[in-house]
């Protein structure tokens, strides 16, 4: 064999070796453009917006307990004593936000109206109904879980009305303004459902006029009931 075709045959396996190595570095290259390559941006759904509705209502017991006091005008120590009352009650509350919410209730409530002091001869006067529907604006705090407290100020309008003298002749008590504190909580067992307790004091002094042995009168009753209430919560 000539040394010119050993030349040759040298100078074909060297190019078949560089051939070789030259696709193997290629390969290694992609491969690591592969792995430092940025991974592209997975995108997530946003999650679902809860919806906010802003009525809630609850149907509650109430206590009203009035204070006893009050008076008639001219009658040297009279004084006047009322009875408590047990009735079922309706709420409605918009919140505005959720912290800010109004309520107003709605509910009757039965009361005798009794001579005390110097008139605690006359025994049982007479007796009335009252609608005192009352609206409050509250502040609810959210930062309890399902314990849910909040506070409340509002104003009481309160209509007597199926008065009816026992031992008067006749009484008529005043529609009137008053002032209405609250403070209470709403136990949340899921989304909708949960229980309320609540405490409201009115103050409520309406003016009567009122006929007693043929002689007309006036005075003022002090009212200023406390209003305790347990009920259930619906949240819509």
């Amino acid at each position: 064999m000539s040394t010119r075709h050993n030349i040759i045959n040298t100078l074909a396996a060297l190019g078949a070796v560089l051939a070789t190595t030259t696709s193997f570095a290629a390969l290694d290259l992609a491969s690591a453009a592969d792995l430092g390559a940025t991974p592209a941006p997975v995108f997530k759904a946003p999650a679902p917006v809860e919806e906010f509705n802003p009525w809630m209502i609850r149907v509650r017991v109430l206590g009203v307990i009035p204070e006893n006091g009050g008076s008639v005008n001219g009658v040297s120590g009279s004084d006047l004593s009322y009875s408590d009352s047990v009735v079922p009650e309706l709420d409605i509350t918009y919140f505005f936000t959720k912290n800010w919410a109004a309520e107003l209730i709605l509910g009757v409530t039965p009361h005798d109206i009794n001579g005390a002091g110097s008139l605690s001869s006359l025994g049982k006067i007479g007796e009335v109904w009252l609608l005192p529907p009352t609206l409050t604006l509250q502040y609810h705090f959210t930062d309890f879980g399902a314990f849910k407290p909040y506070v409340g100020a509002g104003i009481n309008y309160t209509f007597f009305f199926d008065q009816q003298a026992d031992s008067a002749d006749s009484l008529d008590v005043h529609n009137t303004w008053g002032w209405a504190l609250q403070v209470g909580f709403d136990y949340m067992l899921d989304e909708h459902w949960g229980f309320n307790v609540d405490l409201k004091k009115l103050f409520l002094q309406p003016d009567f006029d009122v006929t007693v042995a043929g002689t007309p009168l006036t005075g003022t009753a002090d009212l200023n009931p406390w209003i305790v209430g347990v009920g259930v919560t619906y949240k819509f």
